[in-house]
């Protein structure tokens, strides 16, 4: 049961990318250790979640950000970091990684 690093660097990279293309939300309504993530299917809809950094390294949420870079690439429509998925099944996920 290793950690996959090479997978926390590409999470890490795919992250950094995405904040740097667009405009970065404000670190001061961040806490220390958490970014803020906009989920929803359709744009009007969006929401925003600020979620732990630790959230990175969770498989299933390595995979939603391999979802967004397919649909969106690093530009994101929000300007931060949105995720391709129902608001139901994000929350779902981040209750179950205890990141909500």
């Amino acid at each position: 049961m290793g950690i996959r690093m090479p997978r926390i660097i590409q999470a890490k990279q795919i992250l950094q990318r995405s904040l740097s293309n667009g405009t970065r939300t404000s670190t001061m309504d961040l806490p220390k250790g958490y970014f803020a993530v906009y989920v929803g299917e359709q744009e009007q809809e969006k929401k925003r979640f600020v979620v732990p950094v630790s959230l990175l390294s969770q498989l299933s949420f390595q995979d939603l950000l391999h979802q967004a870079e397919e649909e969106y690439g690093y530009d994101h429509p929000m300007g931060g970091l949105t995720i391709p998925c129902s608001e139901h099944i994000f929350f779902d996920l981040a209750t179950s990684l205890g990141a909500i």
